[in-house]
């Protein structure tokens, strides 16, 4: 059974201050008809994240999950009480992340998700808990650019993304966009010249930038399009699950924690972070 099952069961186990607001068995609960597990199994979590964006949530060839919100999303999950064993890590690719929280694939989604008004519409969110800024990937001997330039370039962003709403409402309208499943299928095209630039945060495009088998090929452009406010992604009105985490974002920020988890994953590519932003999604 995961958190979206037992939300009232979370909320009658709150009322006794115990420790787990994430109620389960790791066997799941097939009727959702609220109950815990009698052979004291231990709670679980099922969380969306990114397999494929370096620095923030990439599955290793050994089959692990590494990156910043692999690292946020384990800390989380331990303030609600469980476990890294008890993590279930699934998939969460930019087009499908509202339906998958809406039909309660998982409990909660931490994949550079950035908070935006229309997505608010069709889910909650805790945070933020990261800022980044759009901008642009492009090969190493690409000259200046500016924000001028990109009505004239080839870009590629990926379906669903903020970045690819912004290129087209208001950054450059008139530029080719080309639209993949995910970020890394841009990569091929950058290199071979097919298109110009890849865009999308600046955090997701340092991590690119930083891989063993890119060093020293592309350069991000420098240029702060926007401001990228990421959320945890929670299901519409799962409000103490969003305050639970937003407790644990806190936590994260005031221990140390957060800082570390930034040095880890984003330290090798030279980016510059923004501090730990405000938690503004409480109501």
């Amino acid at each position: 059974m995961r958190i979206r099952k037992a939300s009232a069961l979370a909320a009658a186990v709150l009322a006794l201050s115990l420790t787990a607001t994430a109620c389960g068995s790791e066997d799941g609960d097939e009727n959702g008809d609220g109950g815990s597990s009698g052979d004291g199994g231990g709670e679980s979590l099922s969380i969306g994240i990114k397999y494929d964006q370096p620095g923030l949530g990439q599955q290793t060839p050994d089959g692990g999950y590494e990156g910043f919100d692999v690292d946020v999303a384990t800390y989380i999950a331990n303030e609600l009480g469980v476990s890294e064993d008890n993590i279930e890590w699934v998939e969460a690719p930019s087009p499908d992340r509202e339906a998958m929280l809406q039909r309660g694939d998982v409990d909660f989604i931490v994949a550079s998700y950035s908070i935006s008004d229309e997505r608010k519409q069709q889910v909650d969110f805790a945070g933020p808990y990261f800022l980044a800024h759009q901008d642009l990937l492009v090969r190493a001997d690409e000259g200046d650019i500016t924000e001028e330039d990109v009505n004239d370039m080839t870009l590629c962003s990926v379906t669903g993304s903020t970045s690819a709403q912004n290129v087209q409402d208001s950054i450059a309208p008139d530029a080719n966009l080309q639209n993949f499943s995910t970020y890394s299928e841009c990569l091929p095209a950058l290199q071979n010249g097919t298109i110009d630039a890849l865009t999308t945060d600046d955090s997701i495009l340092a991590g690119y930038a930083a891989q063993d088998q890119y060093q020293g090929q592309f350069k991000l452009a420098g240029l702060n399009l926007s401001d990228e406010h990421y959320g945890v992604g929670v299901p519409k009105g799962e409000t103490q699950l969003r305050d639970d985490i937003n407790a644990a974002l806190e936590k994260m920020v005031s221990d140390g924690s957060w800082d570390t988890a930034v040095e880890e994953n984003f330290g090798p590519a030279n980016y510059e972070n923004e501090p730990a932003p405000e938690i503004t999604e409480t109501d």
